[in-house]
């Protein structure tokens, strides 16, 4: 791949150190303010389906997640790891199961079967990996077009909808503020503010409601770095409570999460070819697509083994990449170093979880949206022929199954009691309609935006 300039005359920074050292650290900084408001987001999303997700877990785990894909990259790579959207659908799948043996679990142990889901789900990026080293990408690609990837991202935001309404109807003001701020800084942002819009929306719309004494503090409790119920410093829940974060398994919550492996997957396919466009250099071909797939994926297992949420390649670090001209992954390994130490406090964790339902739901009414428009622009940007009937009845099928299966599907096997939820079921359905119809005709990478349209990382 042929190095391109990121502006005219200047060309992009590949060794960061040659900056000095100051302004590495705040290079590594605005990486971490890119993917802060994101990251942050998903647990207290997936609180908010009633799933204790820590919110120092997932910070700790984003941290060591970005550094052990870089070791896995050859540290050529500069892509952060933040936390997945696309398993949301799932996670408000597993907090809404009340059937068989989760009919009166508590939200702690069903988030213990969630993260064992999303282990098996990051396995799968192993499998993948494998399958993709052996016979190559564009065999591989050719089982999972964009027919039927695109309506699954579409559901994805779609199932999600109405927790977004619920949230925002607590106090419809003040998340029209958050839905305001968020579409004035991607639409009209310059430079970094354009980058952080979920960050912006969540912030500006915060301190609204403090001047409004929307923000309720009465459990805040600090005496000094260690003291009181929320110290400043403290360990992540998986270390003071190890044997109530371990991941459990459950053939129901396998069934739940695993599936949605394929729309990530998707993600991060088009997550490096967008990164390799950036940088210059084809990260597909070397150090190979297989390398970056073992990395998110055994990222995600070792964060949810230990009762963080699934990972992914972050768009909006590679805007960064783009804003700033320096390529060098150094900085996001910095990032990263940020994030775990921000993950030792307690205090800050609490803070995050003091902002209001409505500032979450307002958020959420632009995110799940996105979600679901990704989708449609995977659909069109591969120029799917939707008059094809082949192509119609896929998508058909996929989008009756994920929207009509609202309480999923519960059957029994040998005494074991297994739930589909309703995107389990239309990815299913999916992938075997487009494995036994004829008239296959998708190929990988024909398109120059093909690649990178499948993005949910980036807003």
């Amino acid at each position: 791949m042929k190095e391109k300039k990121t502006s005219v005359g200047q060309q992009p920074i590949r060794d960061a150190r040659t900056l000095g050292v100051p302004k590495m650290l705040i290079l590594g900084l605005q990486h971490m303010f890119a993917m802060f408001g994101a990251t942050v987001l998903v647990p207290i999303l997936v609180q908010s389906y009633g799933l204790p997700l820590s919110i120092q877990t997932t910070l700790f785990f984003a941290g060591i997640g970005t550094l052990f894909f870089h070791v896995c990259t050859k540290m050529r790579v500069p892509a952060f790891l933040g936390s997945s959207f696309a398993f949301l659908g799932g996670f408000a799948a597993m907090g809404a199961m009340d059937s068989g043996m989760y009919a009166a679990m508590e939200p702690a142990e069903k988030l213990q079967y969630a993260c064992g889901g999303i282990v098996v789900a990051g396995l799968l990026y192993v499998v993948l990996a494998a399958i993709i080293k052996a016979v190559g990408v564009h065999r591989v690609m050719h089982y999972l077009p964009p027919v039927v990837t695109g309506p699954i991202i579409i559901l994805i935001g779609l199932n999600l909808a109405p927790s977004a309404v619920s949230n925002a109807s607590s106090c419809w003001w003040l998340a029209l503020v958050s839905i305001a701020v968020i579409v004035v800084a991607n639409i009209w942002g310059k430079g970094m503010i354009k980058i952080i819009p979920i960050l912006l929306g969540v912030v500006i719309p915060y301190i609204v409601a403090l001047v409004f004494r929307m923000v309720d503090f009465s459990g805040l409790d600090v005496q000094g770095l260690f003291g009181g119920t929320t110290p400043l410093l403290g360990f992540q829940p998986f270390v003071t409570d190890f044997s109530g974060s371990v991941a459990k398994f459950d053939v129901s919550a396998i069934l739940v999460m695993a599936p949605i492996a394929i729309a990530s997957m998707m993600e991060h396919i088009g997550d490096m070819s967008a990164i390799s466009a950036t940088v210059g250099e084809n990260f597909i071909e070397d150090p190979g697509l297989h390398r970056t797939l073992i990395g998110d994926g055994i990222a995600t297992s070792l964060s949810a083994m230990f009762g963080g949420p699934a990972n992914t390649t972050y768009g909006e670090n590679t805007g960064v990449l783009v804003l700033s001209r320096v390529h060098d992954p150094k900085v996001i390994r910095l990032a990263a170093l940020y994030a775990v130490i921000l993950s030792f406090s307690p205090a800050f964790a609490y803070l995050v979880n003091t902002i209001p339902a409505a500032i979450i739901g307002g958020v959420s009414f632009i995110l799940y949206g996105m979600i679901s428009a990704i989708g449609v622009r995977n659909v069109v940007e591969n120029q799917v022929d939707f008059t094809n009937s082949r192509n119609l009845i896929i998508a058909a099928v996929i989008l009756v199954c994920g929207l009509g299966f609202t309480n999923g599907l519960t059957f029994q096997v040998g005494g074991a009691s297994i739930t589909l939820t309703s995107l389990a079921i239309a990815a299913i359905a999916g992938i075997i309609l487009n494995a036994i119809l004829p008239g296959n005709d998708f190929h990988f990478g024909k398109s120059a935006n093909s690649d990178a349209s499948a993005n949910l990382g980036q807003y």
